[in-house]
This record gives C-alpha cells, sequence and structure tokens, in this order.
C-alpha cells in the first residue's frame, strides 16, 4: 500500500482554502539554537563510561593471556586502541546523536552496528598484517563490549525517561495544523512523556483558533506564525500533523526557514498506530512515497511464535508446579469452592474457549454483579471496581502479584492463548464491538501484552483498545519479547491490579 507522505491523512491538503486564509511562512529565518546542555552532558556521560568498558575489556584479554605463550606487542596496542575506537565508532554511527535517545530502537541498532564493524575490522586487520592478535580479542572481547555497552544504554536510558517524567532533559514543541489533529497528537505526547516532547503551542487554521484556545492551556496562533512563535517561545521541535493546511508547498517553505535554526522539523503521518518496521519510503521518478506493509497474521513468523510460546509454557509450568500447588492450597484452605475459576473467552477469529485463573473471589461473584453495577469505574464494556467485596483475602494478594493468572499457562499450552497478544475478551463484549476494534481477534489472546505493561485496570477503555490493536497492526517477534521482559517490572509495581 503506497500514500503519498503530502496528502497522507484525510486528504486534507487538497480541499480549496480562501486565499486570506491560506498559511504562507514569514521570510525571517530562526537564529542558530545551541546544543542543549544535558544533550552534551547525557553523551559525555555515554561516552565515558564506554570508553572505560573499553579499557576493563582490552585490560582483561591482556592480563588473562595464557602463561607460557610469548607476548604479542600489537595485542597490548590493541587493546589501547580500542579505549578510543570504540567511542569514535559509535559516533560514527549515530550513537551519540540527540534524536536515538530515550525512545525507538535506533540507539540499540547503531551500537550493535558498530559492534559489527569492529568485529569486522579487527579481524580484517589483524589478518592482512599478521598482527596475530589475541582470538580472545576478537572473538570475546569485542561481542562483549557490545553486549556491555547495550546493557549500559538500556540502563541509561531507563535514568533518562525518568528525568522526562519529571520535565526534565525535554524538548519544547509546537505542534501545527488543524484543531482536531493538533489536539489528539499533543494528548499522545504529553501521556507519552518519556518521547520528551514538551508541547508549548499550537498553530491551527483560523478557522479553529477560536475553539483550540478556548481548550488549550498554551498559547494558539495561525498557521503563518510558526516560526515567530518558534522563535518567541525557544522551541527545539516543530510537528505537522497530517490532518492539516500543510500541502508540499507550506511544508516545503517551512523546512527552508528552519534551516541552519538547529530545529527539527517532524511530520506526523496519519498512521499513529503503525510502527516504523511496517513504514517505508519509496521514491518513484523523484515522488516521495510512504510504503505501508500489510500486517501479518500468518506465515512461518506465527508458527515460530507458536512454538515458542508452547515450548515456553511447558518449561514454566514445569518450573512453577511447586508454586501453582501452594497457591492452589492457599485457595481451598482459606474460601469455600474450587481453587480454579473457568470462563468463557472469545479468541482468535472470534472463537470461543475455556480460560483458567485462580479464584480470587468468593463462588457466586457472577451472581453478585448485578447488586454492584452503581459502583462500576470504567469508561468502557468491562467492569471495575478497586475495592470490589467479592474479592477474597487470598485472592486480593493474588491479584497484587498477578498470580491468578498462572493457570493460563495451560491455556498457551492447548494452544487456545499465546504469551503476548490483546487482553482475552467475554463474549458480552465483542457482541459490541465496532469493526475497528473487532481487529483484536486476528490474533491469540495473551496472558501479557501492552495492556499489562501500560497500566493495566488503571487504563480508560479507549487506551486499552489502542493498545491492544497497536499490538495486532504491529506484531513481531521482537516486540513480543520486549513486552515479556517488561511484564516483570509491570507486576513487581503492581500498578493497576486490583
Amino acid at each position: 500500500m503506497l500514500v503519498d507522505k503530502a496528502t497522507l491523512g484525510d486528504g486534507l491538503d487538497r480541499i480549496p482554502v480562501p486565499r486570506s486564509e491560506r498559511a504562507t511562512v514569514p521570510a525571517r529565518p530562526l537564529e542558530r539554537r545551541p546544543t542543549a546542555s544535558w544533550v552534551r552532558t547525557y553523551a559525555l556521560a555515554l561516552a565515558s563510561v564506554e570508553a572505560l568498558a573499553a579499557a576493563v575489556i582490552g585490560a582483561c584479554v591482556v592480563v588473562t593471556r595464557p602463561e607460557g605463550l610469548p607476548p604479542v606487542p600489537s595485542l597490548f596496542w590493541a587493546s589501547v586502541a580500542l579505549v578510543v575506537a570504540w567511542p569514535l565508532l559509535l559516533w560514527a554511527c549515530g550513537a551519540y546523536a540527540e534524536p536515538v535517545f530515550g525512545t525507538g530502537s535506533d540507539e540499540y541498532r547503531t551500537v550493535a552496528r558498530a559492534g559489527l564493524v569492529l568485529l569486522a575490522v579487527a579481524g580484517f586487520v589483524s589478518y592482512a598484517a599478521d598482527l596475530q592478535l589475541s582470538r580472545a580479542l576478537v572473538v570475546v572481547g569485542i561481542p562483549a563490549l557490545a553486549v556491555t555497552t547495550l546493557v549500559w544504554r538500556y540502563a541509561a536510558r531507563c535514568r533518562l525517561r525518568r528525568l522526562r517524567a519529571h520535565g526534565r532533559c525535554t524538548k519544547r514543541v509546537v505542534v501545527v495544523g488543524r484543531g482536531g489533529a493538533v489536539m489528539e497528537l499533543a494528548d499522545r505526547l504529553r501521556r507519552e512523556n518519556y518521547a520528551g516532547l514538551d508541547v508549548v503551542g499550537f498553530c491551527v487554521t483560523p478557522a479553529d483558533r477560536a475553539r483550540v484556545a478556548a481548550l488549550a492551556d498554551v498559547p494558539v496562533e495561525g498557521l503563518d506564525d510558526v516560526v515567530s512563535m518558534a522563535a518567541r517561545l525557544d522551541v527545539d521541535t516543530i510537528a505537522v500533523t497530517s490532518a492539516s493546511e500543510t500541502a508540499a508547498q507550506y511544508l516545503r517553505q517551512l523546512s527552508w526557514r528552519l534551516e541552519g535554526s538547529g530545529v527539527e522539523l517532524l511530520v506526523a503521518p496519519g498512521l499513529i498506530e503503525v510502527a516504523g518496521p511496517r513504514l517505508h519510503i519509496r521514491p518513484f521518478e523523484g515522488l516521495p512515497l510512504l510504503s505501508v506493509e500489510q500486517p501479518r497474521f500468518e506465515g512461518w513468523h506465527r508458527m515460530v511464535k507458536g512454538a515458542v510460546d508452547r515450548c515456553a509454557a511447558a518449561l514454566a509450568l514445569l518450573v512453577l508446579s511447586p508454586v501453582l500447588l501452594g497457591i492452589a492450597l492457599a485457595v481451598r484452605l482459606t474460601s469455600s469452592g474450587p481453587a480454579l475459576y473457568r470462563q468463557e473467552r472469545i479468541g482468535i477469529n472470534g472463537r470461543s474457549f475455556t480460560m483458567l485463573k485462580f479464584r480470587s473471589m468468593v463462588v457466586d461473584a457472577d451472581a453478585q454483579l448485578d447488586a454492584i453495577q452503581a459502583d462500576n469505574m470504567s469508561d468502557g464494556l468491562l467492569f471495575k471496581m478497586r475495592n470490589d467485596p467479592r474479592v477474597t483475602p487470598v485472592g486480593r494478594w493474588l491479584r497484587r502479584l498477578s498470580l491468578d493468572e498462572l493457570p493460563q499457562l495451560f491455556n498457551v499450552l492447548g494452544g487456545s492463548m499465546a504469551l503476548v497478544g490483546p487482553r482475552p475478551p467475554l463474549p458480552g463484549e465483542v457482541a459490541r464491538y465496532d469493526s475497528s476494534v473487532s481487529r483484536r481477534l486476528l490474533v491469540k489472546p495473551g496472558l501479557t501484552g501492552l495492556w499489562q505493561i501500560s497500566g493495566r485496570s488503571d487504563l480508560p477503555w479507549e487506551e486499552a483498545v489502542r493498545l491492544d490493536l497497536r499490538y495486532v497492526e504491529n506484531w513481531s517477534l521482537a516486540l513480543d519479547l520486549l513486552i515479556l521482559w517488561k511484564t516483570t517490572r509491570a507486576v513487581l509495581n503492581r500498578s493497576g491490579a486490583y
């Protein structure tokens, strides 16, 4: 599927606009912005630790050289050169560029690319110049250095995200476009504050200006005031929405005025839920088009996922069997009724299955639902109640730690569920789905998912659906591994579990 970047979204740029309302970018360019101090400090900290890691690994290779072997001077100097070469190579690959800090997978890819280049160069130079470098340096040292750097980058990213959550290390952003699209993009940026984009102003069409100004808590101006607002508010980034009067001429003029200013220009493609791996720029005779790959719901990727899910579930059941037995006994001994709770849920392609959980409520919990329906705090199809009187004392503890979900490993082993996927819905929910929400049923429901690592029961219904649809649209094995990794932290934090 190919989409013209200039007309991506709802095609509003093709709507005729009166001459008096056509936006033009002021001719006065912005002055050059200095690099933010936190960017220099952060990059320097990364480089310092990575140079230190290279020094430690190089020293270990030299010191651990087996006794009895003749000394190799080139090995010592290669280890010294590694201290300088590694940070320089990371810099050349773009690992110290501000856009990769804190979000996305580009940062990790640049580190991996630098490691592969260093490995290839070290092997080639050692062979071509007959340097007789230790195999430990090439085969063990360099891969260990790359892995150490990746771990360090992850730790630094966690620290940066915590700072951004408190309003530090952020970039000031002006959002440009039509009213509804501007408000939606700004809401997303504020909700996902780990991206470090702080919205400080809006530039909208004349027809939307009064309405947006009444709702916004930031300055609102017209489309032709973008550059002046950016200069006045000292912004780092201008984000242009797809649903705006952003035809090619407008964006071209805006990009010209931003040249040399250091202000970043972002264009939202209008496909917010489609992740980067499915988007590719494809030029056709000079016309840039955005290629959107279709989501994959079958093929060898799904076969691998199914095999991994079942093998992992079998291993987890074997390892956790004493824990499962202990929980089952605790449930049976503290309240009347069975240890397991069975409930009909809807799986892939609308097929129903019986989902297993440890019973965390009293036996007649379903019959009591009508009596407490007035206390429902959900804004969607689910029933949510923070202090549900039907939950048993042991059940409350199980829910806090998500241990009541462990029997779903049997569902994963049987193939009705996956380790990662959308939340398994109830038949009553599915009956009220519209066509877009029904896309959740294109994949197997999961024991965990994006909803699990993003707040669980604290999420609004619309946000939970959006996360499930994002997973359906952008599923990959790498995303599954990332979600499984983050699930542990979400369970330990116990946020949204009640």
